[in-house]
């Protein structure tokens, strides 16, 4: 909790807190597909990628956000290590972000540090980056990789019968902490 009278981190970098259940003005159905950009990890060390798929809801009687990340994604250690994780939205004039993000790999280089992003930090030790638009900061409640014996359609099989990146783990995570400039 931050002392009266003193700016947070998110505060001080531009960012305003808001409620997600109350003022998220985005299609849900749409959010997504517009490729957002997802991080996690710790103040040592941190990844983020881009990703395409997720959903934003309830679940558990909480404000939900759903995200999924492949089994040989370099993000994936940071999500299976963390107890939180930032879903952020960049402005479209920031675009070259989430294509880089999307292409290269965090085992190779320092992705942000070769876009010149600002990493910060929440008070719960969250990474994101001060560049984006609107951060939305989850603590995980439930992880688990697809079964494909589960798999009920031809979508899931026909997406994994040559994905290089392997299954995906899905990541559900309660909204604790949402900010937009």
């Amino acid at each position: 909790m931050v002392a009266p009278g003193k700016m947070s981190a998110q505060e001080g970098n531009g960012f305003k807190k808001f409620s997600v259940e109350e003022a998220f003005e985005d299609n849900g159905f749409q959010w997504f597909r517009d490729a957002q950009l997802l991080c996690a990890g710790n103040k040592e060390k941190s990844n983020a990628m881009t990703i395409g798929w997720g959903g934003i809801g309830t679940l558990w009687g909480r404000t939900a956000l759903t995200v999924y990340v492949a089994e040989k994604r370099y993000t994936k250690e940071f999500m299976d290590n963390s107890e939180y994780f930032t879903v952020m939205s960049f402005d479209v004039k920031d675009s070259k972000v989430l294509t880089y993000m999307g292409t290269k790999s965090g085992r190779d280089e320092d992705k942000a540090q070769a876009l010149g992003l600002h990493t910060a930090y929440t008070e719960n030790g969250t990474p994101y980056y001060t560049e984006a638009a609107m951060v939305i900061e989850c603590k995980i409640m439930y992880a688990a990789p697809f079964d494909p014996q589960y798999f009920k359609s031809d979508a899931p099989k026909r997406m994994y019968a040559n994905f290089p990146a392997g299954i995906h783990s899905m990541y559900i995570g309660e909204v604790v902490n949402a900010w937009k400039k």
